[in-house]
């Protein structure tokens, strides 16, 4: 762009110079110096109405900064009310036209502002892994712009939510932003997306007598059915929290091993799951396991009241997790590795809606474990991991490459 300018002004100079161009020329090399003037990209590239530096676009009329080019956006209101068409997108450096009638029938496609939120990432993700940073913290601000843009204000900076509420939508987001679908595979299919069999059965009403619920299980309704399914998470399921005190007039905190959860998965336990008119029994078999695996462990749950948290622990190595006796005999020869080590735990303290989360992430070149919360960072053991009430937790696949990275002891 500022090439075309200079050229366009050595033309105007040119002009000037040559005889018998009259006043024509003086004209056009007078609006041309009037545009250099005003246009100036050492400024800060920010919106000079909402001050936001995401998605600003230059007037090349005027020279001021504007976000957006939508209908609403500050850039097509000052192209309505001053007539100025022409901006340009500072960070792609294309120009665009507002309010043309060629261009006034065009749609935006679908999904199009998703790939903001790549970019954001990806900016992030780069800072994050450079190790040449002039500065020893990376902020995450446009990255949490862009989530409250995308998402349409369902996350937000200023307000909490679900951690698994935003994962499910982060991934699923990314994945159709990077151009995927339920059949085109993205990068996001490639890490975090596996396999698995779903055996349903439906179940007779139970007020029937033993003969009709007999005769209701042989048609063909009630027969057991089997449907392919994909996931990015597995939902562990909790078992119910004690009502009762112990003799010391205090509350039980039950813990259950993580491999009593993981038999949901095993293709034989059964468990029943309630419609507001039917009854089903289903079984899980999984048939593929991705690179990292992530599970979710279901804490609340929501009557008709309020929402309630279960506080049991569940007992999980840190390393050393194989997965093979879920996995159904013949596709067991497919999977080479099916051991997994734990990368990633997020823990949520306090009550349903009004607790904290925290982080514990291990640092591969180390082997440490850090406690991340908030802007605070500690070392922490690896036995005081167990202990936590743990929500969701990233396992990493072990593959041949990684028998011999460090690990820390007593891991």
């Amino acid at each position: 762009v500022m090439a075309a300018l200079k050229r366009e002004r050595e033309e105007a100079e040119a002009e000037e110079e040559s005889p018998g161009t009259g006043s024509r020329g003086s004209v056009r090399g007078r609006r041309v110096r009037e545009r250099l003037s005003v246009l100036d990209f050492d400024f800060e590239k920010l919106c000079s109405v909402s001050l936001s530096h995401i998605n600003v676009y230059a007037c090349l009329v005027c020279g001021k900064y504007f976000q957006g080019r939508g209908l609403k956006s500050f850039a097509n209101i000052h192209s309505v009310q001053v007539g100025h068409h022409v901006f340009l997108n500072l960070h792609t450096l294309k120009n665009y036209f507002l309010e043309e009638e060629n261009y006034r029938e065009i749609k935006r496609p679908p999904g199009d502002i998703m790939f903001l939120l790549v970019q954001r990432f990806g900016e992030l993700m780069r800072k994050l892994r450079n190790p040449r940073n002039f500065k020893a913290h990376v902020s995450p601000h446009e990255m949490l712009q862009a989530v409250v843009l995308c998402s349409k204000k369902r996350f937000q900076i200023t307000k909490q939510g679900d951690a698994v509420d935003f994962l499910s939508w982060f991934l699923n987001a990314l994945h159709m932003a990077l151009g995927g679908s339920k059949k085109k595979k993205t990068i996001i299919n490639g890490v975090f997306q596996g396999s698995m069999r779903i055996f349903s059965k439906k179940l007779p009403p139970p007020d029937l007598t033993p003969e009709e619920k007999e005769q209701l299980l042989e048609t063909e309704e009630f027969k057991e059915t089997m449907t392919e399914s994909t996931f990015l998470y597995l939902t562990l399921d909790l078992p119910t929290a004690p009502l009762y005190k112990d003799e010391k007039e205090q509350l039980i905190i039950p813990q259950v091993p993580l491999f009593n959860i993981l038999a949901k998965f095993n293709g034989i336990t059964e468990k029943e799951y309630k419609t507001y008119k039917e009854n089903f029994l289903k079984r899980f078999q999984l048939t593929k396991l991705p690179p990292y695996l992530i599970f979710y462990i279901k804490r609340f749950t929501k009557n008709n009241f309020f929402v309630e948290k279960n506080p049991t622990i569940v007992n999980f190595p840190i390393t050393n997790v194989d997965l093979r006796e879920y996995l159904s005999e013949e596709v067991q020869a497919a999977h080479k590795h099916t051991t997994y080590d734990l990368i990633a735990n997020v823990v949520h303290d306090g009550k349903p809606g009004e607790g904290a989360y925290r982080v514990h992430v291990l640092h591969h070149g180390t082997g440490k474990w850090y406690e991340l919360q908030d802007l605070q960072v500690i070392d922490i053991l690896p036995q005081m991991i167990t202990l936590s009430e743990a929500y969701i937790q990233i396992w990493k696949r072990r593959e041949d490459s990684d028998e011999g990275q460090p690990r820390e002891k007593g891991a």
